[in-house]
């Protein structure tokens, strides 16, 4: 029975990449010579470091930009509260999330079996196994999830005949 997966991963060394290259050109930058701005990062746990929220705003833009150039989602990117820290200074803790929360994958199989299509979705942990009887109704299954789940990334993998 054909079947395929769906999955919300993100590729460690490309955010570890992107990363290293924000702190690089943020060190470069003349708007934040003198400044303590930069980007750490422990496994998928970022923090965004900088003297005010405006230049907060801008780390984040270059952290933003340097992903989509490494092809790294930027929708997998949630972003905490703004927390003061020594004096002016601020931080943000931004999370690279992975897998699909559960009650998202609650919804994504609600919305196949509401489509009229001949699929079956199973919750297998953090991502969801599609299966049906023909190639074409797994084509149209993707294409729906496609068009009608926008905030999440979402990667089909595991195509088998």
């Amino acid at each position: 029975m054909p079947s395929f997966d769906i999955v919300s991963q993100v590729d460690k060394q490309e955010v570890k990449n992107a990363v290293e290259q924000t702190n690089k050109e943020v060190s470069n930058r003349f708007d934040f010579k003198g400044s303590d701005a930069r980007v750490e990062q422990s496994e998928l746990q970022l923090s965004v470091f900088a003297d005010d929220e405006f230049k907060l705003g801008q780390v984040l833009d270059v952290l933003r930009g340097r992903m989509t150039k490494r092809n790294v989602d930027v929708r997998c990117l949630e972003l905490g509260a703004v927390e003061k820290i020594s004096g002016d200074k601020v931080k943000r803790p931004v999370t690279v999330k992975t897998g699909i929360a559960q009650e998202k994958g609650k919804s994504i199989v609600k919305l196949l079996k509401e489509s009229k299509l001949k699929v079956q979705a199973s919750i297998q942990g953090d991502a969801l196994r599609v299966s049906g009887a023909k190639k074409d109704d797994l084509q149209a299954a993707i294409q729906m999830m496609r068009s009608s789940v926008t905030d999440l990334p979402l990667q089909f993998i595991n195509f088998r005949d």
